[in-house]
């Protein structure tokens, strides 16, 4: 395999982990179907795991990853950057973190 194939392959895996892990995460999917599918799971270890999406990115980078690599080694470490790399990306779309300051006392308070 190319490297310009290898890095378009890692480049869309990591775009699709990040689509479909965000589909079922916090979308409810066309005609309802993942937000019935996140009620029938309720409050099973796997209804928890589709509330996360940092914990579902690795399932589903699992098996993008088998897009990407053909090794075992080079799967793990694929795995890893994969579900890493829809993590940055979810991150990127949310509202930034803003810390204010606290409000200073001055001296005789």
């Amino acid at each position: 395999m190319s490297e310009a194939s290898l890095w378009t392959r890692f480049g869309l895996a990591v775009l699709a982990t990040w689509r479909v892990t965000h589909l079922l995460a916090s979308e409810d999917g066309p005609a309802d179907i993942i937000v019935r599918l996140r009620a029938l799971l309720g409050q099973s270890i796997v209804g928890k795991l589709m509330d996360c999406f940092n914990c579902l990115s690795l399932w589903t980078a699992a098996l993008a990853a088998l897009f990407v690599s053909r090794k075992p080694m080079e799967w793990l470490f694929c795995w890893l950057a994969l579900s890493g790399g829809a993590c940055l990306l979810e991150r990127m779309g949310q509202e930034p973190v803003v810390i204010q300051p606290t409000s200073q006392r001055t001296e005789g308070e």
